[in-house]
């Protein structure tokens, strides 16, 4: 019944939500702190900036290639041990950044800060998920995707300060006393486990996903065809030796579900549409209305502002009445938030654009963690370490993917051509109702 132990969020787990959600937001805030500086890195070092660009590349390929380790790693060595490990890591690798002395130590310093980034999080959803159950579920990840989506926005605007007021180094110095404050919080207040997998590491399957995510995701995102096919092919094959190995790197055999391959489908359309759409109107205000790169934060931060607001309520309803419902209503408002885009000309004023946003942020924050929360229902929680870097994975390649078109539509930076972008978006975006309608269906049969 409502407000049963099983449904009640108590404050130890609100302790808990707050410690990870905490990390997670460091992670994703580095990946983007460092995008705005890359001019004054790059002068500062007297690198060109194809090489600067690295530390940012880097970074987040690294990010794509621990993803499909962290499940095994939070079996094999806990995973309360591996997240606190990689918030201390976080914290030395951040400040040997501050303190870099070439370029080459720098990027190498970032790719390294990746890795532990690229275990952080998941282990931290996937900590989260095991311990919280399934009737909880949708309020508890709702809060746990808080800073994927604010910390993009926040990136940018702490990027552009920290520079122009501190110096480059303080990018990188300002998260060592927040990572050792998550480190010292986590060692009191997270939950401790033992260890429940001692088998080795699938090794073919490390090498084909560490090698074959991260050339497709760098393949989409800097349209470089020959990456992108490769890293392909690679995960096939990695997919055809996992569903033949009766111990793989991921368990791709949860696909198989009716409810986990449709939320699936869904994640997966959600990254392109979503997360490739982000580039889309910083062009508009940088080429077409010449803002600068301070107020093109500040007037793309609504959508940001729309997603957080609406993460509670879609919290709420995907554990009263399921996530199938809750996502195909947000998929509407996401389109109906992203139509008034694709009508875009030079002189819309800037509070209409900004509602608009705040429209499709809520739209999206009604799909993609109800989504989650969806998938991760029908699996068994001994197998959630399997499900949630295969749910992160796609994400990736569907964001990349995205970017990837999306970049090309939105190249020529003129009004007409960011216009068509959004087109696409809303289109992208009404094929994802198909896989939404088959997970509502799914949903139901199951409740029936």
């Amino acid at each position: 019944m409502i407000g049963s132990s099983e449904e009640r969020i108590t404050p130890a787990l609100w302790g808990m939500a707050s410690i990870l959600t905490f990390g997670g937001f460091l992670s994703m805030f580095t990946s983007t702190v460092v995008t705005v500086a890359l001019g004054t890195i790059a002068a500062g070092f007297r690198a060109p900036l194809g090489t600067v660009q690295w530390i940012t590349t880097g970074y987040l390929l690294a990010l794509a290639a621990m993803v499909p380790v962290s499940g095994w790693a939070c079996r094999r060595f806990g995973t309360t041990r591996l997240w606190l490990v990689c918030v201390g890591l976080f914290a030395v690798l951040s400040a040997l950044c501050a303190t870099a002395t070439s370029i080459e130590a720098l990027i190498a310093f970032r790719v390294l800060q990746g890795a532990a980034g690229g275990l952080l999080v998941p282990a931290g959803q996937i900590l989260f998920a095991t311990t919280v159950g399934p009737k909880r579920l949708g309020r508890m990840m709702a809060v746990l995707s808080i800073p994927i989506y604010l910390a993009p926005v926040l990136g940018t605007l702490a990027g552009s300060v920290l520079t122009e007021r501190f110096g480059v180094p303080w990018l990188f110095l300002v998260n060592v006393p927040l990572s050792l404050l998550c480190l010292l919080l986590g060692r009191k207040r997270l939950p401790r486990e033992v260890p429940v997998d001692t088998r080795p590491l699938d090794r073919r399957g490390l090498a084909l996903t560490v090698t074959g995510l991260p050339l497709l995701v760098y393949g989409f995102a800097e349209a470089a065809p020959i990456a992108a096919v490769v890293g392909a092919i690679l995960l096939v094959v990695f997919a055809i030796t996992a569903l033949r190995s009766p111990a793989p790197l991921l368990e791709l055999r949860l696909f198989r579900d009716r409810t986990f391959s449709s939320a699936a489908a869904v994640i997966f359309g959600m990254g392109i549409a979503s997360f490739g759409a982000m580039i889309v109107l910083p062009l508009y205000y940088l080429d077409v209305r010449h803002e600068s790169l301070v107020a093109t934060g500040f007037l793309t931060a609504p959508l940001a502002l729309g997603t957080v607001l609406a993460l509670p309520l879609a919290g709420r309803l995907t554990d009263r009445i399921g996530g199938a419902r809750v996502i195909f209503a947000g998929l509407i408002v996401t389109i109906a938030g992203t139509v008034p885009l694709a009508l875009l000309t030079g002189s819309d004023g800037y509070w209409w654009l900004s509602a608009v946003q705040v429209v499709r942020g809520c739209g999206i924050g009604l799909t993609t963690t109800p989504a989650l929360a969806a998938g991760l229902v029908s699996v068994p929680r001994e197998r959630i370490s399997h499900a949630m870097p295969l749910f992160a994975m796609l994400q990736r390649i569907g964001g990349s993917f995205g970017t990837s078109i999306l970049t090309v539509l939105a190249a020529p930076g003129t009004v007409g051509a960011i216009a068509h972008a959004h087109w696409w978006i809303a289109g992208l975006t009404v094929i994802v109702l198909i896989p939404a309608w088959l997970l509502v269906r799914a949903e139901s049969s199951t409740v029936d």
